[in-house]
């Protein structure tokens, strides 16, 4: 088993993603190569299995789409970087839980070499400076194998999170690494991202 292969498409239509995302996940086998999507999307807030409609203050223009992703609402938009994680959780012998830790914790390295300090929190899924969000996480497994992943705001548009109660939480505060003094091109920070990933001990002995 090798790491995952690196895809990064760019800016694509959400819906379209999301297709192809359970396309691949349901068309897998045994042997299937796992593959990490790195890429932006166009305006759009998501609402996860578990959302509920009175989280959306005010879309406005941007659409609504259901996903089937676990959490609340949340937004993405062009300045993001999304990682979607297509592994097979199975073949590496780990739970949704562990996997979710992996991701955050990744994230956190991520900033730490940035210069920021950052963290988790047992009560809401994602990774916070200080109180504001910078990452937001929502994962989906069908017969072990994962997809949907984690996102981090690089250089992006905040405002659009103001017509949500972000994952659920009503006026939680939300920044990005430019407004915290880091300019990082999203194609880079996805190649960062992804290295940090597969240096995970999961994937330590597995080196290409």
């Amino acid at each position: 088993m090798s790491w995952p292969l690196l895809k990064q498409p760019g800016i694509t239509d959400y819906r379209q993603t999301l297709q192809r995302m359970r396309a691949f996940t349901d068309s897998r086998s045994p042997s299937t190569e796992d593959e990490i999507w790195c890429l932006q999307h166009h305006p759009v807030f998501t609402q996860g299995q578990a959302g509920k409609a009175e989280h959306i203050l005010h879309s406005g223009p941007i659409p609504v789409v259901q996903s089937d992703r676990g959490g609340q609402v949340t937004y993405h938009g062009p300045g993001q970087l999304i990682s979607y994680t297509l592994i097979d959780l199975k073949r590496l012998n780990m739970g949704i839980r562990p996997f979710v830790s992996l991701l955050e914790n990744s994230v956190i390295q991520l900033l730490s070499h940035l210069g920021i300090e950052s963290r988790a929190r047992a009560d809401a899924p994602g990774v916070y400076v200080q109180e504001h969000k910078i990452a937001a996480l929502g994962l989906r497994v069908r017969q072990g194998r994962c997809y949907h992943g984690i996102s981090l705001n690089v250089h992006m548009d905040l405002s659009p999170f103001q017509r949500i109660n972000p994952c659920g939480h009503a006026g939680m505060p939300v920044t990005d690494l430019h407004t915290l003094g880091i300019d990082l091109d999203v194609e880079q920070a996805g190649r960062d991202l992804y290295a940090v990933i597969c240096q995970q001990s999961c994937w330590q002995q597995h080196k290409p």
